[in-house]
């Protein structure tokens, strides 16, 4: 491998592979072995390969030579092991808390199919509230008692990864930072280090509302000129993220700033959800000049805000 890794520099042939579930690997293996390889968007090689009439793992890799020859491709930048392992983290326990939601809404529906109604609960609550419904219904027992279990389990294995979480962050200069502004958590702070990976990749900050799909979309044709909805390109799960702390920032935080006073006219204009949209994308951007300038999130006083 290495004898190949050497006659690919002395013939100056650049490798390229699309995006996929193994380019990590893949780049950070032939990083290593010192091969300038370069990972291109699937979207463009999709929109050169679909033009072959047979398609074979042979014809796509002549592809992707071929765009690697004429220079028609966009780099995508393949972030570090360190902050896919973050990632993972953060993907494990979204998917755990997907679960452990979806099993409290099955028992819900369980029991109310038989005028047993849980109601507002939370934590412990939810647990306690569903065994006192059941205790004297032997045939609810059999049915809602294992659901009961496993949402146990998956909560102890959730509070485990809040841990591992918590401790990341408070180990993490940058993520202390971020977390100085309203409505950012650990969780978004890490998600939003951990998906940019390097901030230098971006000239501007406000290109990172772009990149997480934050920015309207736009068709100019002739005559035709419109803006749609946000584009909803880039990372899902950081989107969903700032959008939630956005969300937070608007109706939870009591302590106002200028960031808040913004959202709260654009609400009264617009609606909480258009305001909630565009105060997700000034938090990414704000958080990425943070980065950059290593300062604080830059409270504004009351008066001046309000």
């Amino acid at each position: 491998m290495i004898t190949s890794a050497k006659r690919v520099l002395q013939h100056g042939v650049i490798p390229g592979l699309e995006t996929g579930p193994t380019a990590t690997w893949l780049w950070t293996e032939l990083k290593q072995l010192g091969l300038p390889v370069i990972c291109i968007d699937a979207r463009h090689a999709k929109a050169v390969l679909k033009m072959q009439i047979n398609k074979s793992d042979r014809n796509d890799a002549a592809g992707i030579a071929r765009i690697m020859q004429t220079g028609w491709f966009k780099e995508v930048r393949v972030k570090g092991l360190d902050n896919h392992s973050v990632r993972a983290l953060l993907a494990s326990r979204a998917l755990l808390v997907k679960i452990k939601r979806d099993l409290e809404n099955q028992i819900r529906g369980l029991l109310k199919n038989v005028g047993l109604v849980i109601g507002r609960a939370k934590f412990n609550v939810f647990t306690v509230r569903a065994e006192e419904l059941i205790a004297d219904r032997p045939e609810l027992i059999a049915v809602v008692g294992p659901l009961l279990k496993a949402r146990q389990a998956i909560e102890q294995q959730t509070d485990d990864l809040d841990r591992k979480v918590l401790k990341l962050a408070r180990h993490d200069a940058q993520v202390r930072r971020f977390m100085t502004v309203p409505g950012i958590g650990p969780i978004t702070a890490l998600c939003f280090k951990a998906t940019i990976d390097d901030p230098t990749r971006f000239k501007r900050s406000r290109s990172v509302g772009a990149y997480v799909g934050l920015t309207t979309r736009r068709h100019a044709s002739g005559e035709i000129d419109w803006t749609g909805r946000i584009s909803k390109c880039g990372d899902a799960m950081l989107r969903s993220y700032l959008f939630e702390a956005a969300g937070v920032l608007l109706t939870r935080v009591p302590k106002w700033s200028a960031l808040k006073a913004w959202g709260m006219r654009l609400a009264k204009r617009n609606g909480l959800r258009k305001a909630t949209v565009a105060v997700a994308r000034k938090l990414a951007v704000i958080l990425h000049r943070m980065w950059i300038d290593r300062t604080e999130f830059n409270w504004s006083k009351k008066e001046v805000a309000a």
